[in-house]
């Protein structure tokens, strides 16, 4: 979001590494240690070392790191924000500047360069910091230039995954999850279940630069306890869709808006296994993908109206985070949200004051819904099925109709300088 708000507003960013970082954590607690090898006292052999400084390998040892650099960002005049702990933002008259914090990475961004220069200044008198510019490589994950915008790249993080997979060559499919193959449980187990969840989990830290992948491998995740030869061949259609999207990431263009505007889209009963539903969702600040989320839902709907509703009541939850972060920035346009789904009772269900006994046992999903309605905070819309881009995230796609939301998602190759 703030890489977003960054690009529409020629923002500068700057990105930091720390070093040593845990060694700068003061500890509260008593702790002992024994004497290092080759450092001990000769003199008192069974001594041992009272710390006052957090080692990396201790428990306390990143709780302490981050207490001092909070107390140090709020002594010199930033504000920690009550709805990100790993966020802290500095306002002087009409000059902003966001700090974005995890462990020893960092990312400085605002609207006043000299403003960001006087503040690292600071920071450098107190911790040992690197200014690394421009970010480049931040978590593993590539910022890449060109000329619309930025786009937030794996492609490393993918070539890795494919080596680890024995995979580097395979042949590259067009989608990652068949629309003919069900995942259904099959009787013969996987020989070899770790490397399934190794690879599996290193694909879930994949969709934060690639939503596409969201819904083929939130349904690769439901078999980790027990995978099957059949869910490998699910995994390795995924790892072919990504061999041949290793330029794909997410584009970040400058958009005039913030407005936020959310998709939302439930598959009623479409797990073959539990009858449960799929939900996803996808949120908007402005033309730019914020937010998005591919989940089983946690019971059984009853009805198509109720999986969508259900939906709206989780992208509810998210855009009212999303609203207060903003609004707590001093970024929020003021104009109410606006949820787009594709099922008409859904609704109507949530502008209709009248509570029918049929929908009874989503009350409290549609009192959320409804109360936020209610006061204006939130616009729920029909859109077509056409026109759902949630709709990749509940169930899987025909190449063309994959392409064609993937597309609206943002997820794009890098463009050359015109």
């Amino acid at each position: 979001m703030l890489f977003s708000l960054a690009v529409s507003n020629s923002w500068t960013l700057r990105q930091l590494d720390v070093h040593n970082a845990f060694l700068n954590g003061n500890l509260a607690e008593t702790v002992y240690m024994k004497q290092p090898p080759g450092y001990e006292d000769p003199l008192h052999p069974d001594h041992v070392c009272h710390l006052q400084r957090s080692l990396y390998g201790l428990k306390q040892a990143p709780r302490a790191w981050f207490k001092r650099l909070h107390d140090f960002l709020v002594s010199t005049g930033f504000s920690s924000s009550k709805t990100d702990v790993s966020l802290f933002y500095y306002t002087l008259k009409s000059s902003r500047i966001f700090l974005l914090v995890y462990v020893d990475d960092i990312i400085m961004l605002g609207n006043d360069a000299s403003l960001i220069n006087d503040l690292l200044l600071r920071l450098s008198s107190v911790f040992k910091i690197r200014d690394l510019g421009t970010p480049s490589f931040f978590l593993g994950i590539e910022t890449l230039t060109d000329g619309t915008g930025i786009l937030l790249s794996q492609k490393r993080y993918m070539a890795d995954i494919l080596h680890r997979a024995g995979m580097s060559d395979c042949k590259p499919l067009a989608t990652p999850a068949s629309v003919t193959q069900p995942a259904t449980p099959s009787l013969k187990p996987y020989e070899n279940p770790t490397q399934y969840r190794r690879i599996v989990g290193a694909l879930q830290y994949l969709t934060i630069t690639r939503p596409d992948l969201s819904y083929a491998v939130n349904r690769l995740c439901q078999f980790m306890h027990s995978p099957t030869d059949n869910h490998w061949a699910l995994l390795k259609r995924v790892l072919r869709y990504v061999k041949g999207s290793l330029e794909y990431g997410l584009r970040i263009v400058a958009s005039p808006s913030t407005e936020i505007q959310a998709y939302s889209d439930s598959d009623w009963a479409g797990c073959p296994i539990d009858r449960k539903s799929t939900s996803g969702y996808a949120v908007f600040l402005g033309s730019n993908l914020v937010s998005w989320v591919s989940r089983k839902q946690r019971t059984v709907a009853r009805s198509s109206t109720e999986a969508e509703y259900k939906g709206l009541a989780d992208v509810s939850a998210e855009v009212t985070w999303i609203v207060s972060l903003l609004v707590e920035l001093g970024l929020h346009s003021g104009k109410p949200a606006t949820l787009w789904c594709d099922n008409l009772g859904a609704t109507y269900l949530a502008a209709n004051p009248v509570f029918h006994a049929r929908t009874k046992h989503v009350e409290i999903d549609y009192h959320f819904v409804r109360d936020k309605v209610a006061t204006g905070d939130l616009i729920v819309n029909f859109v077509s099925t056409r026109d759902q881009v949630a709709d990749i995230f509940t169930k899987p796609l025909p190449a063309h109709r994959f392409q064609f939301l993937r597309d609206k998602l943002n997820v794009a190759a890098i463009q050359p300088y015109a």
